[in-house]
């Protein structure tokens, strides 16, 4: 094989330049799944089964979220309001260390933020955990989220 300038390009390298770069995806999600919170909250909630019952979802497209260290999360994330809990899900593509979660709603908080002129609502999953889930007032009413836990809510 020939680089285009006479030089003699090895035939391995086309193979072992891809297999740097998965590895590089592999190891950026197992990162970014330790840095936003998620591998933490795998630990306990890892989901076993479907959503219950009547459920809502949006994303991944054109959906945002930011958890621990405003790690952000665009169009990557799934989220699933059961009756029972809220589902998150990483699209298959980037999904490397970060398994399909299951939080129960006695296991989420609420409050509101801003940051520049955007507002969101704040699930803070896990009692133990308390990783804060970031998502926008629209997705979060989209979701009924704010309607599952008013009580609960700040």
């Amino acid at each position: 094989m020939h680089d285009g300038l006479g030089n003699s390009v090895p035939s391995y390298l086309p193979v072992t330049a891809v297999l740097v770069g998965l590895l590089l995806v592999l190891g950026v999600g197992h990162l970014n799944s330790a840095i936003s919170g998620w591998k933490k909250l795998s630990r306990r909630f890892m989901a076993q089964t479907e959503p219950y019952g009547d459920s809502t979802a949006i994303g991944p497209w054109l959906l945002t979220v930011s958890m621990r260290f405003w790690a952000h999360y665009s169009s990557l994330v799934r989220i699933t309001a059961g009756q029972d809990a809220l589902y998150l899900s990483m699209s298959w593509w980037m999904g490397s260390g970060h398994p399909p979660l299951r939080i129960p709603w006695s296991e989420i908080s609420f409050s509101r933020t801003r940051r520049f002129f955007a507002r969101y609502v704040v699930l803070t999953l896990g009692n133990e955990e308390k990783i804060p889930f970031r998502i926008s007032e629209l997705s979060a009413r989209k979701l009924g989220v704010l309607d599952r836990n008013l009580g609960r809510y700040g």
